[in-house]
């Protein structure tokens, strides 16, 4: 499944750094035929540790993991949403990604030695976000407000879908019109339905990346009681965050294993920012992985949570929701613990399951059709 996250920001607050770094840890196009090829999009492998021991465990001639693209999108300005700078190709770009990441920036004016201008002259991540949310909010509320009118002709002969569509576009229109994003209005499952139609900037997920820079006077540490309102304000949004230094793993990128580890300690960075981030980001978008697992290839296959063992089967083809018999499944540890699948089946850990079998994170699976 085509599933993307687009890198968003303020110019010079490390979009593009990130990007540079995690397309390193990009994996051949070819094996995910609906993904965009294009040279702004990175296609990146899903961390998966399962995936690997699953693939020694048969001995498989290829190891395929789970994968996200990531999209570098134009950087944001001020009037974006009435088409300052790139405005109208960044909003458009946008609204063709599956969740935000909105990348923020903590680390000083100068760092290192080196200047790095912020647009605005000053670093306020919070300020920095309200401007880019401001933008998002404005197009929104445009496109909102457009149905509205659109609705009217419907409403007045009464009908049903209209009058539930435009109760649910009121709400949202309210929350706009008051600063907030139109994910954080409630909604039914039949009025979700009706609003992604309409495709909104702010319905989607977001994902907060805190840009610091190893060595210089960052704001969690020159500023910690503006960081935690930075913080508080991004997880009562409902939203997720991630801290990380993407100039370091720019710079890491071309290093592997335990090299990669020495020269990050020689940096003094910390965790691996781009792995949490990638993991992060795979379940703000509420995915999950299965796997199928032989001689010839090991694989994980990205489906989104509470799929049925038909929907679950159509990441591997469409046909297999039409085609869809049973499901052998066995979960992956048990089946490395048994030592065979022969002896997982003995010992009953391998089920067979039909169609109503809603999948579970790590099953290993063998469609009938």
């Amino acid at each position: 499944m085509g599933l993307s996250i687009g890198i968003v920001g303020l110019p010079n607050v490390g979009k593009s750094t990130l990007f540079n770094a995690l397309t390193k840890k990009g994996v051949p196009a070819e094996n995910y035929p609906f993904c965009t090829i294009d040279p702004s999009v990175g296609i990146v492998a899903v961390p998966d540790e399962r995936l690997h021991k699953l693939s020694e465990f048969s001995k498989s001639a290829k190891t395929i993991p789970g994968a996200i693209e990531f999209v570098d999108i134009a950087g944001l300005v001020e009037g974006a949403s009435k088409g300052e700078g790139l405005g109208n190709k960044f909003l458009a770009n946008i609204r063709e990604t599956d969740a935000i990441l909105e990348m923020v920036r903590l680390f000083p004016i100068v760092g290192g030695g080196k200047e790095i201008a912020h647009v605005y002259g000053t670093v306020d991540p919070l300020r920095d976000i309200a401007v880019i949310n401001l933008e998002l909010i404005l197009a929104d509320f445009e496109t909102v407000t457009k149905r509205k009118n659109n609705l009217q002709k419907d409403l007045k002969r009464g009908d049903k879908l209209a009058i539930l569509e435009d109760a649910a576009v009121t709400r949202i229109e309210a929350a706009l019109e008051a600063g907030k994003l139109a994910n954080t209005v409630e909604l039914t499952e039949e009025e979700t339905k009706m609003m992604k139609q309409l495709n909104l900037l702010t319905m989607k997920k977001f994902l907060y990346g805190l840009n610091k820079r190893n060595g210089a006077s960052n704001l969690d540490e020159s500023d910690p009681e503006k960081f935690k309102e930075l913080t508080d304000v991004i997880t009562e949004s409902g939203a997720q965050y991630v801290m990380l230094d993407a100039k370091i793993e720019d710079d890491l990128k071309d290093f592997e294993g335990e090299e990669k580890e020495l020269m990050r300690s020689e940096l003094a960075g910390e965790d691996d920012g781009i792995t949490s981030l990638i993991t992060q980001a795979y379940h703000v978008l509420g995915l999950e992985t299965f796997f199928t697992t032989g001689e010839d290839e090991t694989r994980a296959w990205t489906i989104q949570k509470h799929s049925t063992a038909p929907i679950a089967g159509t990441a591997i083809h469409t046909d297999f929701k039409d085609k869809f018999i049973r499901a052998e499944v066995v979960y992956w540890k048990d089946l490395l613990d048994s030592g065979s699948y022969a002896t997982a089946r003995s010992k009953g850990l391998v089920r067979t399951e039909g169609k109503d079998y809603i999948v579970k994170d790590g099953d290993v699976i063998e469609f009938k059709i």
